[in-house]
């Protein structure tokens, strides 16, 4: 099992997006080729081609295009037409590759010529499932970190051993090259994205239209299939629904396990089989998102924020935002806090 925040690690400042274009949101491409899956395609029109009233602003400018006028998706399911031709991917701010199931096939040098033009320029470069292939291919991801699909990551590994395959995690952030694990990982990497762009208030509200967790915890080692035990009903939604509405509480493990009525030990097991990480690290993150939101919304002082978050300490908040978030708490108010977007 991966470390609590491996599949999550923000990018260090450095390598933070630059901000939108003067001239408009931010510019997202989807390149779709033969044989690509409708799934991950409907995932990146939900979380970045949707308008946002509940948000009041539009997030980002989204268009497709393909090398071919008719581009017959995977399967022959169906046959798309009628969107811009490759060269719409020169123009992007963020480019999504094309990813399918037949990681064999060479992808057409044409595709491949437009993702090193993106690189090249300094476009954010993001691959879904087996689209890490297509960045492999392009040669953009030698020497990077990277995740791909489980089924395939022998594959990879043989194919691309200059690349730093990380495979049990949902996705990989290497700053300006993005990749998600499988096709659900998707909305995973998007809401991530989204984020990173705009805040948590941001994610949260698309989160919420999704009707998918903004965030979730462990690795792809949970999703490997394995025998499904005949167990009573031992969700753990009921006490993370509580949790969150007393984050500024001094709660304890023990205060979780009194609440779910097992023992500290039980509660550990369980934690570890649903969400993929321990109690008391999930605390921490929903303290640290509510810390951010609270920023976000104007709160000016950190020590308050670490109260009512229930990180306690100033000190112990800016550690946090700066492994988590590779942030201060007064760099990520300039860049999420009222009036910055």
């Amino acid at each position: 099992m991966p470390q609590d925040s491996s599949h999550h690690r923000s990018p260090p400042p450095s390598q933070q997006p630059r901000p939108a274009r003067e001239t408009g949101p931010h510019r997202v491409v989807v390149i779709v080729d033969e044989n690509s899956n409708p799934f991950e395609l409907g995932c990146t029109t939900e979380v970045f081609g949707l308008r946002r009233p509940e948000i009041g602003r539009a997030l980002y400018d989204f268009r497709l295009c393909s090398p071919e006028p008719s581009t017959l998706m995977r399967d022959g399911f169906f046959t798309l037409t009628g969107v811009a031709g490759l060269e719409a991917a020169d123009a992007s701010d963020t480019l999504i590759v094309p990813n399918r199931p037949d990681v064999d096939v060479p992808r057409r040098p044409a595709v491949l010529d437009s993702i090193r033009r993106a690189h090249a320029r300094g476009a954010r470069l993001v691959g879904l499932c087996s689209g890490a292939f297509t960045l492999a291919e392009a040669g953009v991801l030698d020497g990077r970190r990277a995740t791909a699909h489980w089924q395939w990551a022998d594959s990879f590994r043989a194919r691309f051993p200059a690349v730093r395959l990380e495979e049990n995690v949902l996705f990989v952030d290497d700053g300006d090259i993005l990749t998600a694990a499988g096709s659900a990982a998707a909305l995973d990497l998007g809401l991530h994205i989204v984020h990173r762009d705009h805040g948590a208030d941001a994610a949260n509200a698309v989160s919420r239209r999704l009707v998918f967790a903004a965030h979730r915890d462990g690795g792809q080692q949970q999703f490997i299939e394995r025998p499904v035990p005949d167990l009573p009903d031992e969700s753990l939604a009921p006490v993370l629904a509580w949790a969150q509405e007393h984050l500024e509480m001094p709660l304890t493990v023990s205060d979780l396990a009194a609440r779910a009525a097992v023992s500290p030990a039980t509660l550990h097991r369980r934690f570890r089989a649903q969400l993929g990480t321990t109690p008391l690290a999930w605390l921490t993150r929903e303290r640290l998102a509510l810390a951010c939101r609270l920023i976000e919304r104007g709160a000016t002082q950190v020590d308050a924020v670490a109260r009512r978050s229930g990180l306690g300490t100033a000190a112990n908040l800016r550690a946090l935002m700066r492994r988590e978030r590779g942030l201060t708490p007064s760099a990520y108010r300039q860049r999420f806090g009222p009036g910055t977007r």
